[in-house]
């Protein structure tokens, strides 16, 4: 069906002439004779002056490219039938820990030493991009938990904004129980079966507002479901890797956290590998794609390049005759003499 985006546009047609009637005369730069009795004259000849304007044959070129140009800004298109849009899967908020203790190196990717918060990087990368139909979000806490980004079909600006992520952002300590409430705020409004919060961190909550038991009880009645992640080495693997020869793995709390996975029907993993990790997207993939708002679109065909490629033509055919007017008749006066021989 064909239709206008804008068809107030229209409502300028007049505008030309209620400029000209408006707007003093533009000085022509030519003599004139000014005549005060040019009334007498008109009353003893019987009729009026001839008018300075154009007449209507002279004007219809600017009034067609007038219209063209309107019609063309009203924004003409071809819609065609409604058609419905896919919008199933899952709300996943991602809720990633950046306090002091994930710049410990006792991480390996690919034979390298790296920080926990890297290893998270690369291992939870892919896995957001590959969340196809899901709205996904992020949360970044320390001392503090911030909305980093809202939930979205945009994956990949999730992915680069959680690969910007850097230590102490949200300051050094851990608060869990705040993240966790920060997600039943952001995920109460959606679907009840399609709300889940992964939760990545590496030590002990020790600051925020609210108790992580709490926070995962409230998490419980909205029928949100929590997996959460322990990142970080064995600790009998890194003895002596932390600062001043401390284990920074002996801080994980994993009782913790399995608490509050088992509270929300979720589950608890611990993050060493990318293996590991892996089985977080297959218990998510069990998880039924939940229909959300059906929505429909109707696909458009913009048609305005037609209308303005026609005002342009007409526009560089009026230049070529206002500034060439007799251009009809030179050409045919030099055309070659050949042409001009009669046929025998």
């Amino acid at each position: 069906m064909f239709e206008f985006a804008w068809p107030w546009i229209f409502l300028l047609a007049p505008l030309p002439w209620l400029l000209r009637l408006l707007l003093p005369p533009a000085p022509s730069g030519e003599a004139a004779l000014k005549v005060s009795f040019l009334g007498e004259l008109e009353s003893l000849a019987g009729r009026r002056a001839r008018s300075h304007l154009p007449g209507w044959r002279q004007q219809a070129p600017f009034v067609l490219l007038w219209l063209l140009l309107l019609t063309a800004a009203a924004r003409p298109e071809w819609v065609g039938e409604p058609q419905p849009v896919p919008a199933s899967g899952r709300d996943l908020l991602l809720a990633v820990d950046v306090s002091g203790s994930m710049d410990y190196a006792d991480m390996q990717w690919k034979g390298s030493d790296v920080s926990r918060l890297t290893l998270v990087q690369h291992l939870l990368g892919d896995f957001i991009e590959g969340r196809q139909g899901d709205r996904v979000g992020l949360i970044l806490f320390g001392s503090q938990a911030y909305l980093q980004a809202p939930l979205t079909f945009d994956r990949h600006t999730v992915r680069v904004w959680l690969d910007e992520a850097m230590i102490g952002i949200a300051g050094k300590n851990t608060a869990i129980g705040d993240a966790i409430g920060l997600a039943v705020k952001r995920l109460r409004q959606r679907p009840a079966q399609s709300r889940v919060l992964v939760l990545v961190t590496d030590g002990a909550s020790n600051g925020g507002e609210i108790e992580p038991l709490t926070a995962a009880r409230l998490a419980a009645e909205e029928q949100i479901r929590i997996y959460t992640i322990g990142i970080g080495a064995d600790p009998e693997q890194s003895v002596t890797s932390g600062l001043f020869g401390l284990n920074p793995s002996l801080d994980l709390d994993e009782e913790t956290l399995q608490a509050i996975a088992e509270q929300t029907g979720g589950a608890y993993f611990r993050a060493r590998s990318q293996h590991e990790l892996q089985a977080i997207e297959v218990a998510l993939d069990r998880l039924e794609p939940v229909d959300q708002s059906p929505t429909q679109a109707r696909p458009a065909k913009a048609l305005f390049a037609w209308p303005l490629a026609g005002a342009l033509l007409l526009s560089l055919l009026l230049a070529v005759d206002g500034a060439w007017p007799h251009w009809p008749r030179l050409l045919l006066e030099r055309r070659p003499h050949w042409l001009l021989r009669r046929r025998p």
